[in-house]
């Protein structure tokens, strides 16, 4: 069950790498506004991930206020990019596979077997 629509949401950012998640609503802002130049009053989710994957948070302001959501799961851990500190910005369906556990970069990438083939002299095998 989950008590937010993310239909009434715009954009989904993810801030990869660590973020201290001791932060309150202002301490995210900030982050949000300086780390990474955005608008923390736009119709967007903010999430966040320290340094333990069991937990993140979201930031969302509604209007009328910021929400902030956190998350510990007591089974499992996110497959949370944990590269250089930026915004990344997420599809609906990328926010669901990272909350189910799956990763939202591809692990499987495109083979070049051009190193396994035969040498071919003048252009004859």
């Amino acid at each position: 069950m989950t008590m937010l629509d993310l239909s009434q949401v715009d954009r989904i950012y993810l801030a990869t790498g660590k973020t201290d998640l001791r932060k309150g609503i202002d301490g995210l802002v900030t982050v949000i506004t300086e780390q990474f130049d955005l608008d923390p009053y736009q119709s967007a989710l903010f999430l966040f991930c320290g340094s333990r994957k069991d937990r993140f948070k979201g930031l969302l302001w509604q209007k009328d206020g910021f929400l902030l959501l956190y998350k510990r799961f007591e089974d499992g851990r996110l497959q949370w990019p944990m590269n250089q500190a930026e915004m990344r910005q997420l599809r609906p369906t990328q926010l669901v596979r990272l909350l189910q556990g799956w990763s939202i970069d591809a692990t499987i990438h495109d083979f070049d077997p051009v190193h396994l083939r035969p040498h071919q002299k003048n252009n004859v095998i």
